[in-house]
Protein backbone atom coordinates (compact mmCIF):
# COMPACT_ATOMS: atom_id res chain seq x y z
CA UNK A 1 0.00 0.00 0.00
CA UNK A 2 1.44 3.06 -0.99
CA UNK A 3 2.68 5.59 1.62
CA UNK A 4 2.23 9.41 1.37
CA UNK A 5 5.56 11.07 2.32
CA UNK A 6 4.88 15.04 3.39
CA UNK A 7 7.33 17.46 3.93
CA UNK A 8 9.16 17.56 7.32
CA UNK A 9 9.50 19.74 10.35
CA UNK A 10 13.73 19.14 10.62
CA UNK A 11 13.91 21.89 12.94
CA UNK A 12 11.42 23.92 15.58
CA UNK A 13 11.24 27.32 13.77
CA UNK A 14 10.73 25.53 9.93
CA UNK A 15 7.62 26.99 8.27
CA UNK A 16 8.59 25.19 4.45
CA UNK A 17 11.94 23.28 3.21
CA UNK A 18 13.42 23.46 -0.16
CA UNK A 19 14.88 20.26 -1.42
CA UNK A 20 18.50 20.96 -2.29
CA UNK A 21 18.79 17.89 -3.70
CA UNK A 22 17.17 14.06 -4.77
CA UNK A 23 19.22 10.81 -4.06
CA UNK A 24 16.64 8.80 -5.20
CA UNK A 25 14.40 9.14 -8.54
CA UNK A 26 10.96 8.37 -9.28
CA UNK A 27 11.16 3.96 -9.97
CA UNK A 28 14.28 3.58 -7.24
CA UNK A 29 13.69 0.95 -5.22
CA UNK A 30 13.70 2.42 -1.56
CA UNK A 31 15.13 0.98 1.51
CA UNK A 32 14.26 1.91 5.13
CA UNK A 33 16.85 4.00 6.53
CA UNK A 34 18.18 5.00 2.89
CA UNK A 35 18.86 8.93 2.21
CA UNK A 36 15.73 10.07 0.04
CA UNK A 37 16.89 13.75 -0.27
CA UNK A 38 18.99 16.55 0.84
CA UNK A 39 15.95 19.29 2.29
CA UNK A 40 17.04 22.96 3.45
CA UNK A 41 15.66 24.46 6.67
CA UNK A 42 15.63 27.70 7.97
CA UNK A 43 18.35 26.52 9.93
CA UNK A 44 20.89 24.35 7.78
CA UNK A 45 20.85 21.85 5.12
CA UNK A 46 19.87 17.98 6.57
CA UNK A 47 19.46 14.94 5.15
CA UNK A 48 16.23 13.22 5.23
CA UNK A 49 16.06 9.55 5.08
CA UNK A 50 13.58 6.95 4.38
CA UNK A 51 11.18 5.15 7.07
CA UNK A 52 9.44 2.84 4.56
CA UNK A 53 10.60 0.24 1.81
CA UNK A 54 9.07 0.14 -1.85
CA UNK A 55 9.28 2.14 -4.72
CA UNK A 56 10.07 5.60 -5.05
CA UNK A 57 6.45 6.34 -6.91
CA UNK A 58 6.05 10.25 -7.00
CA UNK A 59 8.38 13.20 -6.46
CA UNK A 60 5.83 16.24 -5.12
CA UNK A 61 8.74 18.65 -5.10
CA UNK A 62 11.13 19.10 -7.23
CA UNK A 63 15.21 20.12 -6.62
CA UNK A 64 15.31 24.04 -5.92
CA UNK A 65 11.46 24.23 -5.07
CA UNK A 66 9.94 25.34 -1.79
CA UNK A 67 7.00 24.54 0.03
CA UNK A 68 5.40 24.42 3.36
CA UNK A 69 5.79 21.92 6.04
CA UNK A 70 3.12 18.97 5.54
CA UNK A 71 3.34 19.65 1.65
CA UNK A 72 3.29 16.30 -0.24
CA UNK A 73 6.98 15.56 -0.75
CA UNK A 74 7.26 12.13 -2.47
CA UNK A 75 5.02 8.69 -2.66
CA UNK A 76 6.64 5.41 -2.08
CA UNK A 77 4.46 1.86 -3.17
CA UNK A 78 4.59 -1.18 -4.80
CA UNK A 79 5.83 -0.51 -8.03
CA UNK A 80 3.45 -0.07 -10.96
CA UNK A 81 0.64 0.67 -7.45
CA UNK A 82 -2.28 3.29 -8.82
CA UNK A 83 -1.49 6.81 -7.01
CA UNK A 84 -3.92 8.89 -8.35
CA UNK A 85 -6.45 8.47 -5.60
CA UNK A 86 -3.63 10.06 -3.52
CA UNK A 87 -2.49 12.63 -6.09
CA UNK A 88 -6.33 13.96 -7.01
CA UNK A 89 -7.09 13.71 -3.10
CA UNK A 90 -4.39 15.97 -2.36
CA UNK A 91 -5.29 18.56 -5.11
CA UNK A 92 -8.84 18.53 -3.71
CA UNK A 93 -7.94 19.07 -0.37
CA UNK A 94 -5.95 22.05 -1.51
CA UNK A 95 -8.44 23.52 -3.15
CA UNK A 96 -11.02 22.98 -0.78
CA UNK A 97 -8.74 24.75 2.01
CA UNK A 98 -7.99 27.49 -0.75
CA UNK A 99 -11.95 27.94 -1.26
CA UNK A 100 -12.78 28.12 2.69
CA UNK A 101 -9.65 30.52 3.41
CA UNK A 102 -11.74 33.52 2.51
CA UNK A 103 -14.75 32.70 4.74
CA UNK A 104 -12.25 31.68 7.64
CA UNK A 105 -10.58 35.09 7.53
CA UNK A 106 -13.73 37.34 7.43
CA UNK A 107 -13.84 38.21 11.55
CA UNK A 108 -16.64 40.49 12.76
CA UNK A 109 -15.36 44.03 13.54
CA UNK A 110 -16.22 43.35 17.15
CA UNK A 111 -13.82 39.85 16.63
CA UNK A 112 -11.08 41.95 15.56
CA UNK A 113 -11.24 44.54 18.12
CA UNK A 114 -11.83 42.68 20.91
CA UNK A 115 -10.60 38.57 20.51
CA UNK A 116 -7.58 39.09 18.63
CA UNK A 117 -4.17 39.76 20.38
CA UNK A 118 -0.69 39.79 18.92
CA UNK A 119 1.95 38.16 20.32
CA UNK A 120 4.44 41.00 21.92
CA UNK A 121 7.23 41.42 20.28
CA UNK A 122 10.11 39.33 21.59
CA UNK A 123 8.01 36.66 22.71
CA UNK A 124 8.30 33.18 21.28
CA UNK A 125 5.88 30.34 22.06
CA UNK A 126 8.22 27.11 21.78
CA UNK A 127 6.31 23.68 20.53
CA UNK A 128 7.34 20.15 20.59
CA UNK A 129 9.82 19.23 17.69
CA UNK A 130 9.10 16.88 15.37
CA UNK A 131 12.63 14.94 15.63
CA UNK A 132 12.16 12.19 13.49
CA UNK A 133 10.13 11.59 10.71
CA UNK A 134 7.61 8.68 12.75
CA UNK A 135 7.71 10.86 15.90
CA UNK A 136 3.94 11.46 16.76
CA UNK A 137 4.93 12.40 20.51
CA UNK A 138 7.69 13.42 22.55
CA UNK A 139 8.55 13.29 26.49
CA UNK A 140 10.70 15.71 28.03
CA UNK A 141 13.16 13.43 30.09
CA UNK A 142 14.62 16.54 31.81
CA UNK A 143 15.10 20.35 31.66
CA UNK A 144 18.37 21.67 31.49
CA UNK A 145 16.69 25.28 32.35
CA UNK A 146 14.20 26.46 34.68
CA UNK A 147 11.54 29.14 34.92
CA UNK A 148 13.15 32.17 35.32
CA UNK A 149 16.88 31.75 33.86
CA UNK A 150 17.99 33.64 31.49
CA UNK A 151 18.50 32.04 28.13
CA UNK A 152 20.79 32.39 25.14
CA UNK A 153 20.51 31.14 21.52
CA UNK A 154 21.96 27.55 21.09
CA UNK A 155 21.61 27.15 24.78
CA UNK A 156 20.43 23.47 25.47
CA UNK A 157 16.77 24.03 26.78
CA UNK A 158 16.14 20.06 27.50
CA UNK A 159 16.51 16.75 26.27
CA UNK A 160 13.73 15.65 24.86
CA UNK A 161 12.94 11.56 23.94
CA UNK A 162 11.66 10.42 20.26
CA UNK A 163 10.74 6.90 19.52
CA UNK A 164 13.82 6.59 18.39
CA UNK A 165 16.59 8.18 20.80
CA UNK A 166 16.84 10.74 23.56
CA UNK A 167 18.08 14.15 22.16
CA UNK A 168 19.20 17.17 23.26
CA UNK A 169 16.75 20.32 22.49
CA UNK A 170 18.50 23.59 22.03
CA UNK A 171 16.72 27.45 21.89
CA UNK A 172 16.61 29.33 18.69
CA UNK A 173 15.93 32.24 20.77
CA UNK A 174 17.32 34.91 23.26
CA UNK A 175 15.36 35.61 26.30
CA UNK A 176 14.23 34.34 29.57
CA UNK A 177 12.48 30.85 29.91
CA UNK A 178 9.07 32.33 30.73
CA UNK A 179 6.70 29.51 30.89
CA UNK A 180 7.52 25.48 30.56
CA UNK A 181 4.62 23.31 29.01
CA UNK A 182 5.16 19.95 29.64
CA UNK A 183 7.18 19.20 32.83
CA UNK A 184 9.81 16.36 33.19
CA UNK A 185 8.71 12.70 32.80
CA UNK A 186 5.47 13.83 30.94
CA UNK A 187 4.42 13.16 27.04
CA UNK A 188 2.93 15.36 24.61
CA UNK A 189 1.83 15.48 20.88
CA UNK A 190 4.32 17.40 18.22
CA UNK A 191 3.37 20.90 18.04
CA UNK A 192 2.02 21.59 21.70
CA UNK A 193 3.21 24.03 23.69
CA UNK A 194 6.54 23.21 25.20
CA UNK A 195 7.87 26.44 26.25
CA UNK A 196 7.36 30.71 26.23
CA UNK A 197 10.93 32.52 26.03
CA UNK A 198 10.72 36.11 26.08
CA UNK A 199 11.40 39.50 28.18
CA UNK A 200 11.21 39.27 31.71
CA UNK A 201 7.37 40.30 33.42
CA UNK A 202 5.71 39.45 30.19
CA UNK A 203 1.94 38.06 30.79
CA UNK A 204 2.09 34.50 30.23
CA UNK A 205 -1.56 33.54 30.12
CA UNK A 206 -2.35 36.67 27.37
CA UNK A 207 0.66 35.19 25.21
CA UNK A 208 -0.99 31.47 25.72
CA UNK A 209 -4.26 32.42 24.74
CA UNK A 210 -2.98 34.88 21.47
CA UNK A 211 -1.17 31.72 20.42
CA UNK A 212 -4.38 29.59 20.51
CA UNK A 213 -3.08 27.08 22.76
CA UNK A 214 -4.27 26.41 26.61
CA UNK A 215 -1.41 26.59 28.92
CA UNK A 216 -0.61 22.69 30.09
CA UNK A 217 1.21 23.53 32.80
CA UNK A 218 2.16 26.80 34.09
CA UNK A 219 5.34 28.00 35.62
CA UNK A 220 3.17 29.28 38.37
CA UNK A 221 2.27 26.05 40.30
CA UNK A 222 -0.69 27.63 42.18
CA UNK A 223 -2.69 28.54 38.99
CA UNK A 224 -2.19 25.16 37.91
CA UNK A 225 -3.91 23.65 41.11
CA UNK A 226 -6.36 26.18 40.49
CA UNK A 227 -7.26 25.09 37.57
CA UNK A 228 -7.07 21.14 38.38
CA UNK A 229 -9.36 21.65 41.40
CA UNK A 230 -11.73 23.42 39.00
CA UNK A 231 -12.37 20.87 36.51
CA UNK A 232 -11.31 17.97 38.88
CA UNK A 233 -14.63 15.46 39.78
CA UNK A 234 -15.89 15.42 43.38
CA UNK A 235 -14.44 12.21 43.92
CA UNK A 236 -10.94 13.60 42.66
CA UNK A 237 -11.84 16.89 45.09
CA UNK A 238 -12.14 14.32 47.74
CA UNK A 239 -8.89 13.08 47.17
CA UNK A 240 -7.10 16.63 47.51
CA UNK A 241 -8.12 17.05 51.29
CA UNK A 242 -7.57 15.81 54.49
CA UNK A 243 -9.99 14.73 57.02
CA UNK A 244 -10.49 17.66 58.87
CA UNK A 245 -11.24 19.12 55.43
CA UNK A 246 -8.13 21.19 54.88
CA UNK A 247 -7.01 21.69 51.05
CA UNK A 248 -4.10 19.57 50.78
CA UNK A 249 -1.12 21.15 48.12
CA UNK A 250 -0.22 19.01 45.71
CA UNK A 251 1.84 19.62 42.11
CA UNK A 252 -0.63 17.91 39.43
CA UNK A 253 2.22 14.87 38.85
CA UNK A 254 2.65 14.45 42.30
CA UNK A 255 -1.38 13.83 42.40
CA UNK A 256 -1.20 11.63 39.35
CA UNK A 257 2.12 9.54 40.69
CA UNK A 258 0.01 8.97 43.56
CA UNK A 259 -3.10 8.16 41.92
CA UNK A 260 -1.20 5.31 40.51
CA UNK A 261 0.49 3.99 43.38
CA UNK A 262 -2.40 4.65 45.05
CA UNK A 263 -1.08 6.44 48.26
CA UNK A 264 -3.04 8.65 50.06
CA UNK A 265 -2.08 12.18 49.65
CA UNK A 266 -2.93 13.23 53.23
CA UNK A 267 -0.38 10.75 55.05
CA UNK A 268 2.36 12.43 52.88
CA UNK A 269 4.52 15.63 54.08
CA UNK A 270 5.11 18.39 51.54
CA UNK A 271 8.58 19.60 51.18
CA UNK A 272 8.08 22.10 48.64
CA UNK A 273 6.73 25.46 49.26
CA UNK A 274 4.20 26.01 52.13
CA UNK A 275 4.56 22.76 52.29
CA UNK A 276 3.15 21.43 48.97
CA UNK A 277 3.70 18.28 47.96
CA UNK A 278 5.92 17.37 45.05
CA UNK A 279 7.11 14.73 42.96
CA UNK A 280 10.05 13.45 45.45
CA UNK A 281 7.73 13.58 48.30
CA UNK A 282 5.45 10.90 46.99
CA UNK A 283 7.94 9.17 45.42
CA UNK A 284 10.31 8.42 48.18
CA UNK A 285 7.27 8.24 50.80
CA UNK A 286 7.39 4.90 52.97
CA UNK A 287 3.70 3.94 54.91
CA UNK A 288 3.63 3.98 58.67
CA UNK A 289 3.71 0.93 59.88
CA UNK A 290 0.15 0.24 61.63
CA UNK A 291 -1.13 -1.11 64.74
CA UNK A 292 -1.48 -4.90 64.29
CA UNK A 293 -3.42 -5.04 67.74
CA UNK A 294 -7.08 -5.32 66.40
CA UNK A 295 -5.87 -8.32 64.15
CA UNK A 296 -3.79 -9.90 66.48
CA UNK A 297 -7.09 -9.74 69.29
CA UNK A 298 -9.04 -11.24 66.41
CA UNK A 299 -6.88 -14.23 65.12
CA UNK A 300 -6.75 -15.25 69.33
CA UNK A 301 -10.35 -15.39 69.15
CA UNK A 302 -10.20 -17.45 66.74
CA UNK A 303 -7.20 -19.47 67.73
CA UNK A 304 -9.25 -19.62 71.43
CA UNK A 305 -12.22 -21.21 69.96
CA UNK A 306 -10.65 -24.14 68.10
CA UNK A 307 -9.76 -27.27 69.41
CA UNK A 308 -6.07 -28.42 69.62
CA UNK A 309 -5.37 -25.16 67.19
CA UNK A 310 -1.79 -24.50 67.39
CA UNK A 311 -0.61 -21.11 66.94
CA UNK A 312 1.13 -19.68 63.96
CA UNK A 313 3.13 -16.99 63.86
CA UNK A 314 2.30 -15.93 59.86
CA UNK A 315 4.35 -12.73 58.49
CA UNK A 316 2.98 -9.32 58.52
CA UNK A 317 2.98 -7.07 55.43
CA UNK A 318 1.71 -5.46 53.16
CA UNK A 319 1.23 -6.29 49.25
CA UNK A 320 2.31 -3.18 46.87
CA UNK A 321 2.61 -2.96 43.31
CA UNK A 322 3.64 -0.25 40.68
CA UNK A 323 2.85 1.02 37.16
CA UNK A 324 5.97 2.35 35.50
CA UNK A 325 5.36 4.71 32.48
CA UNK A 326 7.19 2.90 29.35
CA UNK A 327 9.33 5.03 27.89
CA UNK A 328 9.69 5.81 24.37
CA UNK A 329 12.32 3.18 23.68
CA UNK A 330 10.35 1.04 25.52
CA UNK A 331 7.59 0.81 23.04
CA UNK A 332 9.84 0.70 20.28
CA UNK A 333 11.99 -2.40 21.42
CA UNK A 334 8.40 -3.94 22.12
CA UNK A 335 7.10 -3.31 18.13
CA UNK A 336 9.92 -3.65 16.70
CA UNK A 337 11.08 -6.93 18.18
CA UNK A 338 7.17 -8.29 18.13
CA UNK A 339 7.08 -7.22 14.77
CA UNK A 340 10.21 -9.45 13.61
CA UNK A 341 9.38 -12.55 15.91
CA UNK A 342 6.10 -12.77 14.41
CA UNK A 343 7.41 -12.34 10.71
CA UNK A 344 10.45 -13.95 10.54
CA UNK A 345 10.54 -17.10 10.76
CA UNK A 346 13.36 -17.93 12.99
CA UNK A 347 15.54 -20.83 13.23
CA UNK A 348 18.53 -21.81 15.47
CA UNK A 349 22.07 -22.71 15.07
CA UNK A 350 24.48 -23.51 17.65
CA UNK A 351 28.24 -24.04 17.82
CA UNK A 352 31.06 -25.29 20.23
CA UNK A 353 34.40 -22.81 19.84
CA UNK A 354 37.49 -24.07 20.72
CA UNK A 355 39.16 -20.81 22.34
CA UNK A 356 42.83 -21.82 24.14
CA UNK A 357 43.98 -20.02 20.60
CA UNK A 358 42.27 -16.87 20.77
CA UNK A 359 42.94 -16.60 24.44
CA UNK A 360 46.68 -16.76 24.00
CA UNK A 361 46.45 -14.77 21.32
CA UNK A 362 44.91 -11.85 22.88
CA UNK A 363 47.06 -12.00 26.13
CA UNK A 364 50.23 -11.26 23.45
CA UNK A 365 48.33 -8.59 21.92
CA UNK A 366 47.49 -6.78 24.57
CA UNK A 367 50.96 -7.09 25.60
CA UNK A 368 51.75 -5.16 23.23
CA UNK A 369 51.57 -0.71 24.30
CA UNK A 370 48.13 0.77 24.21
CA UNK A 371 46.38 -1.52 22.44
CA UNK A 372 43.67 -3.53 24.32
CA UNK A 373 41.25 -6.16 22.78
CA UNK A 374 38.62 -8.04 23.82
CA UNK A 375 37.25 -11.24 23.38
CA UNK A 376 33.96 -9.52 21.74
CA UNK A 377 36.52 -7.60 19.36
CA UNK A 378 37.47 -10.49 17.93
CA UNK A 379 34.11 -12.19 17.13
CA UNK A 380 32.99 -9.03 15.43
CA UNK A 381 35.81 -9.04 13.27
CA UNK A 382 35.14 -13.37 12.78
CA UNK A 383 32.17 -12.26 11.60
CA UNK A 384 32.74 -9.47 9.31
CA UNK A 385 35.42 -11.66 7.60
CA UNK A 386 32.63 -14.82 7.34
CA UNK A 387 29.88 -12.68 6.03
CA UNK A 388 32.13 -11.95 2.80
CA UNK A 389 32.53 -15.37 2.37
CA UNK A 390 28.62 -16.30 2.37
CA UNK A 391 26.65 -13.23 1.27
CA UNK A 392 23.85 -15.45 1.32
CA UNK A 393 23.76 -14.02 5.52
CA UNK A 394 23.92 -10.62 4.73
CA UNK A 395 20.85 -9.88 2.96
CA UNK A 396 17.45 -8.32 3.30
CA UNK A 397 14.15 -10.12 2.72
CA UNK A 398 12.11 -7.02 0.57
CA UNK A 399 9.36 -10.06 -0.30
CA UNK A 400 10.01 -9.92 -3.95
CA UNK A 401 13.30 -9.57 -3.72
CA UNK A 402 16.40 -10.68 -1.59
CA UNK A 403 19.18 -7.59 -1.29
CA UNK A 404 22.23 -8.43 -1.18
CA UNK A 405 24.79 -6.21 1.00
CA UNK A 406 27.89 -6.07 -0.84
CA UNK A 407 29.18 -3.72 2.37
CA UNK A 408 29.56 -5.44 6.10
CA UNK A 409 28.12 -3.15 8.78
CA UNK A 410 28.05 -5.17 11.98
CA UNK A 411 25.75 -3.68 14.85
CA UNK A 412 26.68 -4.51 18.69
CA UNK A 413 23.96 -4.70 21.04
CA UNK A 414 24.42 -2.62 24.04
CA UNK A 415 22.03 -2.53 26.91
CA UNK A 416 21.38 0.47 28.68
CA UNK A 417 19.52 1.80 31.11
CA UNK A 418 15.95 1.82 29.60
CA UNK A 419 16.85 -1.49 27.15
CA UNK A 420 18.76 -1.89 24.12
CA UNK A 421 20.35 0.19 21.42
CA UNK A 422 22.56 -1.59 18.23
CA UNK A 423 25.07 1.16 17.64
CA UNK A 424 26.65 0.36 14.13
CA UNK A 425 30.43 -0.21 12.66
CA UNK A 426 30.54 0.78 9.31
CA UNK A 427 32.63 -1.05 6.82
CA UNK A 428 33.27 -3.79 9.42
CA UNK A 429 35.29 -5.65 7.65
CA UNK A 430 37.31 -3.30 6.63
CA UNK A 431 38.93 -2.23 10.00
CA UNK A 432 41.41 -3.84 12.48
CA UNK A 433 40.94 -6.07 15.61
CA UNK A 434 42.21 -2.55 17.42
CA UNK A 435 39.95 -0.05 15.22
CA UNK A 436 36.99 -2.17 16.26
CA UNK A 437 38.31 -1.97 20.09
CA UNK A 438 37.87 1.60 19.69
CA UNK A 439 35.19 1.71 17.95
CA UNK A 440 32.93 0.01 20.14
CA UNK A 441 34.37 1.30 23.38
CA UNK A 442 33.53 4.99 21.96
CA UNK A 443 30.45 3.85 20.67
CA UNK A 444 29.04 1.66 23.75
CA UNK A 445 29.96 4.80 26.17
CA UNK A 446 27.66 7.18 24.38
CA UNK A 447 25.31 4.72 24.40
CA UNK A 448 24.67 4.54 27.75
CA UNK A 449 25.09 8.01 28.26
CA UNK A 450 22.13 8.83 25.13
CA UNK A 451 24.19 10.64 23.67
CA UNK A 452 24.73 8.35 20.14
CA UNK A 453 23.05 9.86 16.73
CA UNK A 454 20.13 8.22 14.76
CA UNK A 455 22.94 7.62 11.97
CA UNK A 456 25.29 5.73 14.40
CA UNK A 457 21.92 3.62 14.86
CA UNK A 458 21.08 2.94 11.52
CA UNK A 459 22.29 0.48 8.31
CA UNK A 460 23.58 -3.07 10.39
CA UNK A 461 23.60 -5.41 8.07
CA UNK A 462 24.25 -8.30 10.75
CA UNK A 463 24.47 -7.66 14.90
CA UNK A 464 26.31 -9.85 17.64
CA UNK A 465 24.75 -9.80 21.03
CA UNK A 466 26.67 -10.40 23.52
CA UNK A 467 25.99 -11.94 26.96
CA UNK A 468 28.86 -13.97 27.68
CA UNK A 469 30.28 -11.11 30.57
CA UNK A 470 27.21 -11.78 32.88
CA UNK A 471 27.97 -15.24 33.00
CA UNK A 472 25.73 -16.57 30.24
CA UNK A 473 26.44 -19.84 28.40
CA UNK A 474 24.24 -20.36 25.42
CA UNK A 475 21.20 -17.97 24.69
CA UNK A 476 19.21 -17.13 21.30
CA UNK A 477 18.34 -13.75 20.33
CA UNK A 478 15.60 -12.08 17.55
CA UNK A 479 16.91 -11.34 14.76
CA UNK A 480 17.63 -7.25 14.44
CA UNK A 481 15.26 -6.52 10.84
CA UNK A 482 15.90 -6.02 8.69
CA UNK A 483 19.11 -8.23 9.63
CA UNK A 484 18.36 -11.67 8.01
CA UNK A 485 20.80 -13.13 10.90
CA UNK A 486 22.32 -12.31 14.58
CA UNK A 487 24.74 -13.82 16.33
CA UNK A 488 24.26 -14.60 20.28
CA UNK A 489 27.87 -15.16 21.97
CA UNK A 490 28.15 -16.99 25.33
CA UNK A 491 30.93 -17.19 28.18
CA UNK A 492 33.73 -19.02 27.83
CA UNK A 493 34.59 -21.84 30.00
CA UNK A 494 36.99 -24.22 31.21
CA UNK A 495 35.79 -27.47 30.48
CA UNK A 496 37.05 -31.46 30.17
CA UNK A 497 38.02 -31.78 26.36
CA UNK A 498 39.71 -34.75 24.60
CA UNK A 499 42.80 -33.46 22.50
CA UNK A 500 44.52 -36.40 20.26
CA UNK A 501 43.12 -39.55 22.67
CA UNK A 502 43.50 -37.73 26.00
CA UNK A 503 41.11 -35.41 28.53
CA UNK A 504 42.84 -31.99 29.10
CA UNK A 505 41.11 -28.81 30.20
CA UNK A 506 40.29 -26.50 27.50
CA UNK A 507 38.60 -23.52 27.13
CA UNK A 508 35.53 -23.29 25.13
CA UNK A 509 32.59 -21.16 23.75
CA UNK A 510 28.72 -21.61 22.71
CA UNK A 511 27.56 -19.25 19.92
CA UNK A 512 23.87 -19.32 18.43
CA UNK A 513 22.90 -18.57 14.94
CA UNK A 514 18.66 -16.86 14.97
CA UNK A 515 18.54 -17.22 11.00
CA UNK A 516 15.62 -15.94 8.94
CA UNK A 517 14.36 -18.49 7.16
CA UNK A 518 13.32 -16.64 4.14
CA UNK A 519 16.47 -16.19 2.98
CA UNK A 520 19.04 -18.27 4.89
CA UNK A 521 18.39 -21.64 4.76
CA UNK A 522 19.57 -24.37 6.88
CA UNK A 523 22.93 -25.46 5.37
CA UNK A 524 23.92 -22.03 4.46
CA UNK A 525 23.70 -21.20 8.53
CA UNK A 526 25.82 -24.02 9.33
CA UNK A 527 28.54 -23.22 6.87
CA UNK A 528 28.68 -19.68 7.97
CA UNK A 529 28.91 -20.77 11.47
CA UNK A 530 31.96 -23.63 10.16
CA UNK A 531 34.31 -20.60 8.79
CA UNK A 532 33.53 -18.49 11.86
CA UNK A 533 34.83 -21.47 13.97
CA UNK A 534 37.68 -21.42 11.57
CA UNK A 535 38.45 -18.17 12.17
CA UNK A 536 37.90 -18.04 15.78
CA UNK A 537 40.41 -20.87 16.59
CA UNK A 538 42.82 -19.54 14.68
CA UNK A 539 42.67 -16.14 15.10
CA UNK A 540 45.98 -15.49 12.88
CA UNK A 541 44.08 -16.14 10.12
CA UNK A 542 41.88 -13.09 10.37
CA UNK A 543 45.70 -10.87 10.50
CA UNK A 544 46.02 -12.35 7.27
Amino acid sequence: MAVVINMPRLSDTMEEGTVAKWLKKVGDKIEEGDILAEIETDKATMEFESFNEGTLLHIGIEEGDGAPVDTLLAIIGDEGEDISGLLNGSAESEATEEAEAPKAEEPTPAATSSEVTEIPEGVEIIKMPRLSDTMEEGTVASWLKKVGDEVEEGDILAEIETDKATMEFESFYNGTLLHIGIQEGESAPVDDVLAVIGPKGTDVEAVLSSGGAPAQSDSSETKTETATEETSSSTEAQAVATNDGKRIFASPLAKKIAADKGIDLSTVSGSGDNGRIVKKDVENYKPSQKSTAPAAASADVSASSAVAATPVNLPVGQESTEEVKNSQMRKTIAKRLSESKFTAPHYYLTIEVDMDNAWASRVQINDLPDIKVSFNDMVVKACAMALKKHPQVNTTWNGDTTKYNHHVNVGVAVAVDDGLVVPVLKFTDQMTLTQIGAAVKDLAGRARVKKLTPAEMDGSTFTVSNLGMFGIVEFTSIINQPNSAILSVGAIVEKPVVRKGEIVVGKTMKVTLACDHRTVDGATGSQFLLTLKAFLENPVTMLA
